[in-house]
């Protein structure tokens, strides 16, 4: 995806003995959106805004040794190995050492003669790292102001890991002129060096510069325009947050030192076999424990209680990227944390009092957000008409962020419908799910709404859905209605193979249990989302037995429809 940004200037930072200074350079070509505010809790701000950027430089994929210099040499040394491995009698060998020796000692006279040069190129390298750093960054954050609070979202360049920080308005001492909206803003890597001069002594003041919407010449040397090639992998992860944030979860709380006695657990030993998970056993009303494998070392948290109302042993990879929270935890108050299951995604929120950092995990780190978890297949999916879905998005835009519950009274439409609604809304770019507050917000991610084609399916296996209800062939054996949820069974025919699928879809119409026989789900299970047997199954309940209107097949094409 190509996105064009324009900037007034660049983001610039400034310190002395008195104050410190934020202006961040906001995308002009977007709707102006300003802040001002002087900070009132430094030190909090300073380790929760560090922690951000930890996560936007954050890439934890592996990286395989670089074996030019190997193959190069043994090349060199091809005819030297063959000729040994060929000679036909001990005559030869002497020849051979003398020319070895030879060759030797010319190597010797290439690395005197070379090595300056050798110098010089390390150090050219050296310099275009140091000047060119902020390339390492795929995208600059996403910031937006709104009535209660202002708070910046990123991804880290690995895309397994989220970040977001959250500032309520009561965290600045005195606010100036603002206007609520979503913009990118110009992020060095020189900044976080001066987010570390941050200290309570000094006035600390953040600035989305209102100044780049008042020059109306286009002609102006001041302005610096960006035309950024996208992957598609890092807007579809931010797609997939808010629907993962959703789910259902385990959620309970953390004493800050019981998570930094987790974080020196890891630091301390590293691992040479697996399984390298966190095993969160919860018994409702006992103190949280976790099991740290391979070593099966149980910490026992008598600090953090779960309140849930049912016991359950979760597990969750990609510990090392937890790290993050390692600055966090010294002002942190609490940390709360929501688990979904077993390889699916985890997230951390740490509350400073006014101050939020919300750290979202993928399954593991080589699932990234976008294109191993599909987790807005997992999100209501009743059909909602256009003048619904309008009226309920006009109803949040004139908020800018409002429960379902209060969507639903205002509009006079159901809470599933809403749900649903601002689902759609959620994929293609325009809403997000607050997980701090348990509410949805109007985030406007990109200046147009993203394009229909690239949102129509939002996986390869909603789109092999779609092809089996066109033809017919999925089949409803059973459905058991239990307190709201549903149970149901039924039959897909999938290249003369008949995959027996079961699901179970509770009272909010979302995907809590599910089997099947096909090779995806046996291999991967709900990790990287439902397979197409059950989404077909799925859509076909709503579609036949639930009284949808119009049947699958028009859904299906319906569903490619973007929301304007």
């Amino acid at each position: 995806m190509n996105f064009a940004y324009r900037f007034l200037g660049s983001t610039s930072a400034s310190s002395d003995a008195a104050a410190s200074s934020f202006a961040f350079a906001p995308d002009t070509l977007r709707q102006p959106t300003f802040f001002t505010g002087k900070v009132a809790r430094h030190i909090a701000f300073r380790e929760a805004i560090s922690a951000l950027h930890h996560v936007v430089v954050s890439d934890l994929r592996f990286k395989p040794r670089d074996r030019t210099a190997y193959f190069e040499w043994l090349k060199q040394n091809e005819a030297t190995f063959l000729a040994e491995a060929t000679a036909q009698s001990e005559a030869l060998k002497p020849r051979i050492a003398e020319l070895q020796a030879r060759i030797r000692g010319l190597d010797q006279q290439r690395n005197v003669l070379m090595q300056p040069y050798w110098k010089a190129q390390r150090a050219y390298f050296d310099y275009l790292y140091k000047r060119d750093r902020d390339a390492w960054i795929v995208l600059d954050p996403v910031i937006t102001v709104h009535p209660d609070e202002i708070f910046f979202e990123c991804f880290s360049l690995d895309e397994s890991s989220y970040g977001r920080l959250s500032c309520d308005h009561d965290v600045f001492e005195s606010l100036g002129e603002m206007a609520f909206g979503t913009t990118n803003i110009d992020y060095s890597h020189a900044l976080y060096d001066e987010f570390q001069k941050i200290r309570s002594y000094r006035d600390t003041t953040l600035t989305i510069d209102p100044s780049g919407f008042e020059v109306q010449t286009g002609g102006d040397a001041d302005f610096r325009e960006e035309k950024i090639d996208l992957p598609d992998s890092w807007v579809r992860g931010f797609l997939q947050v808010s629907s993962a944030m959703t789910l259902p979860a385990h959620v309970f709380d953390l004493h800050p030192v019981d998570m930094a006695n987790i974080l020196t657990r890891l630091a301390q030993k590293k691992e040479k076999a697996g399984p390298r998970s966190l095993r969160f056993v919860l018994t409702p009303d006992a103190p949280v424990e976790v099991v740290i494998e391979p070593w099966n070392e149980r910490l026992r948290f008598r600090r953090s209680i779960y309140r849930g109302p049912s016991a359950a042993e979760i597990r969750i990879w990609g510990r090392r990227r937890l790290a993050i929270l390692g600055r966090t935890l010294a002002l942190a108050r609490s940390v709360r944390v929501h688990l979904t299951g077993s390889g699916l995604p985890s997230f951390f929120v740490v509350d400073f009092g006014g101050l939020r950092f919300t750290l979202g995990l993928s399954g593991w780190t080589a699932n990234d957000w976008s294109s191993a978890g599909q987790f807005d297949l997992l999100a209501p999916r009743h059909k909602v008409d256009d003048d619904t879905a309008q009226r309920i998005f006009t109803a949040l835009s004139s908020a800018h962020a409002a429960t379902a519950a209060e969507l639903s009274r205002q509009t006079g439409t159901g809470e599933p419908l809403v749900h649903a609604a601002l689902t759609a809304y959620t994929q293609a770019g325009r809403v997000m799910f607050d997980l701090d507050k348990s509410l949805y917000r109007l985030r406007e991610l990109t200046r147009e709404p993203l394009s229909p084609d690239q949102l129509r399916f939002a996986s390869p296996q909603e789109e092999k859905a779609d092809r089996l209800i066109a033809a017919n062939l999925v089949t409803i054996s059973s459905i058991d209605r239990n307190q709201g949820a549903r149970a149901v069974t039924g039959s897909v025919l999938d290249n003369a193979r008949t995959e027996q699928v079961s699901l179970v879809i509770d009272g909010d119409d979302r995907l809590v249990e599910s089997r099947c026989s096909c090779h995806f789900y046996i291999h991967n299970k709900m990790a990287r989302g439902p397979c197409e047997h059950m989404l077909a199954l799925r859509r076909i309940v709503h579609a036949q037995v639930e009284g949808v209107a119009q049947d699958a097949q028009a859904h299906a094409q319906d569903r490619g429809q973007a929301i304007a």
